[in-house]
């Protein structure tokens, strides 16, 4: 298992997933992300980085697009692995993590 880790990219807003996310490391990222993200109102994460993941990183992504929406800011995934990309299809949120995807707005 790869701890993960979030860190600010190189332009204003994004941001960079390394590691595992999954059930056992998600917990740990959620706060750190969110905390991150609250400056900006314009956010890119990408996940090129991320070496492991399940259903719960879908969850935590979709909590991220979630709260991006609840307060009025824009989410962009790029780079989604496609382990995650298949997870999401099977339950039916593939729309969520469009590569590129822009989230503004209430769902």
């Amino acid at each position: 298992m790869l701890r993960p880790s979030i860190a600010p990219g190189t332009e204003e807003g994004s941001f960079a997933i390394k590691g595992d996310i999954t059930f056992a490391t998600v917990g740990s990222l959620l706060d750190k992300g969110t905390a991150q993200f609250e400056p900006h109102s314009h956010i890119v994460v990408d996940l090129s980085g991320v070496t492991d993941a399940d259903s719960a990183g879908l969850a935590l992504l979709i909590e991220w697009v979630t709260w991006a929406n609840h307060s009025v800011r824009e989410m962009v995934y790029e780079n989604v692995p496609e382990r995650l990309l298949n997870i999401a299809a099977i339950s039916e949120v593939e729309g969520l993590l469009g590569a590129g995807e822009r989230w503004s707005g209430f769902l």
